[in-house]
């Protein structure tokens, strides 16, 4: 039997930290090229320092033409990003930061492995395992910290940009420690947040006393007592923030973006990525598939595991753990899984419908947790196959 009675640790980042910048540029650059072609190949990775911002990788249009104009507008696009998230700072400044543009064209090696032709069916654009994972502990049905951390930073985020605390910068870090008693989420032991500031004034009390409101109403009623511990801005003054502070680089947060460590991890990053790469798409299909076996009242908790081969269609394995929480054996929901939605990159792509300009909102805040959007957006949140997976057991 698994440990009931623990507490469990998770952290958030905001869309300011330099990480988080970067996952924003190189997803916007995905989102410009699948809105002028939905089977656009983008892999694009961005490394952001003080006053720069270098944006390489690989990129294919079928219109030759139209891929070099779209080159043109990567400097733009960056911009706009890093106008968006707040920065106007002397040495990292939307307006005057240096971009330089490296992107190219994508391997023909790589393609001839994942384009579909006559007599075979597209491959996956990479080896790879992804994970998915869901917990009916919250709403969202996703592990609480994780949640949580999230939530706070969206708060904050939302009272810098409307111009209620104007004070706080673009660039924090979220952090819960959650009590668990019977296996469930009760309390939390410590908060630690650390915001950017625009005044070398304030203290860490002053910035504890314009966070902890927001922090209260975000988290559930009685979660916060007298015995919880708080470390806000614990090493002080945090004026210089973002890539000036500290250099940033796509992919780095992986376990912000998905369960914050309480599920596995394949070791793939998203941010840049087009949905033929698995990497990507995968995990969002094994996320989509374990929330709805749990909103189906198969289990409390599933972790979910898909395998592929570069060039492959069709995953080599598929893995279901229950964690025995299961109404039902792990085996039948793997067969189950197999009979009702077809986990090839093109059969994910469709069912979810991935190939849209959808992939710049989930550049901060967690892939995952979020709600459906009517124009595609977060389609793997949806619940919509729950019933068919039940039926199939």
């Amino acid at each position: 039997m698994s440990r009931q009675n623990y507490t469990f640790t998770s952290e958030s980042v905001s869309e300011g930290h330099p990480d988080k910048v970067c996952d924003r540029i190189s997803d916007a650059v995905l989102d410009a090229f699948l809105n002028e072609e939905p089977e656009a190949r983008v892999a694009c990775e961005t490394f952001a320092t003080t006053n720069r911002v270098v944006i390489g990788g690989e990129v294919g249009l079928s219109d030759q033409e139209k891929l070099h104009d779209y080159m043109g507008r990567i400097d733009q696009i960056a911009r706009d990003c890093i106008r968006d998230i707040g920065y106007e700072q002397d040495k990292f400044h939307w307006n005057t930061c240096e971009i330089t543009n490296l992107l190219h064209e994508q391997s023909a090696h790589i393609a001839q492995g994942v384009n579909a032709s006559d007599n075979k069916d597209e491959g996956a654009g990479d080896q790879g395992i992804m994970f998915g994972f869901a917990t009916n502990e919250t709403p969202a049905l996703m592990p609480a910290p994780i949640q949580y951390s999230h939530a706070i930073l969206r708060r904050l985020a939302e009272v810098r940009k409307n111009g209620t605390e104007p004070v706080l910068g673009p660039d924090a870090k979220s952090q819960l420690s959650v009590v668990y008693r019977d296996g469930k989420p009760v309390g939390v032991s410590s908060v630690v947040l650390s915001t950017q500031h625009m005044d070398e004034a304030l203290t860490s009390d002053d910035i504890r006393a314009i966070v902890e409101p927001y922090i209260r109403e975000t988290l559930p009623e009685g979660w916060l007592t007298d015995k919880t511990i708080w470390h806000v801005n614990p090493t002080g003054k945090f004026v210089i923030g973002g890539p000036d502070g500290d250099a940033g680089l796509t992919g780095r947060k992986i376990i912000v973006d998905t369960y914050g460590g309480a599920a596995p991890h394949g070791g793939g990053a998203f941010s840049g990525k087009d949905p033929t790469k698995v990497d990507r798409s995968a995990a969002y299909a094994a996320r989509y598939l374990a929330k709805n076996v749990v909103a189906s009242g198969m289990a409390e908790r599933c972790t979910i595991q898909l395998s592929y081969a570069i060039g492959v269609s069709k995953p080599l394995s598929i893995y279901a753990d229950t964690h025995g929480t299961g109404e039902v054996d792990d085996e039948a929901i793997e067969r189950a899984i197999d009979q009702v939605m077809d986990l090839s990159p093109r059969g994910i792509r469709q069912h979810l419908s991935l190939n849209k300009p959808i992939y710049q909102r989930t550049a901060a805040y967690g892939h995952f947790g979020r709600d459906p959007e009517d124009d595609g957006g977060f389609s793997w949140e949806r619940t919509d196959l729950a019933e068919a997976l039940k039926a199939a057991v």
